[in-house]
């Protein structure tokens, strides 16, 4: 009996700090999805920047990168990128890009992987998202 009366009392405990602990914060975070068109034979360019520089780039100036993708047909995946990334918010990630495109080594990357010429068709298509509430991103 005297265990069982612990026991109930250290669970009684536990249940009453779970229960005044501060709960947990909604997450706020915007989703910027953005859509890059190659120009004919220079996705390995488009790759190779974002693999050796680019990544490295936007995670220096806060930007948490989500995932990259690619069509699954091949004429696609030699014209298309699609990647979001997250931020604290829309401001945030306004401050962000202007920080990120002044950096001087994305300048001089960006300049030495489009010697041979322009990487990308057309600027790329930039959409903000934000979680629903039964998202498993939340």
């Amino acid at each position: 009996m005297k265990i069982l009366m612990i026991t109930l009392i250290v669970f009684a405990i536990v249940s009453a700090r779970a229960v005044a602990a501060d709960p947990p914060k909604p997450d706020t975070r915007v989703f910027e999805m953005r859509t890059y068109y190659a120009n004919p034979g220079k996705m390995a360019d488009l790759h190779a920047r974002f693999r050796d520089h680019t990544c490295k780039l936007l995670e220096k100036y806060g930007m948490t990168l989500i995932g990259f993708w690619v069509p699954t047909d091949s004429k696609g995946a030699e014209e298309v990128l699609v990647y979001i990334v997250a931020h604290p918010s829309e401001e945030a990630a306004k401050k962000a890009w202007d920080a990120f495109r002044m950096d001087p080594d994305w300048i001089k990357a960006r300049d030495a992987s489009e010697k041979n010429g322009k990487i990308l068709s057309k600027p790329p298509e930039v959409k903000f998202f934000k979680a629903t509430e039964y998202s498993k991103i939340k």
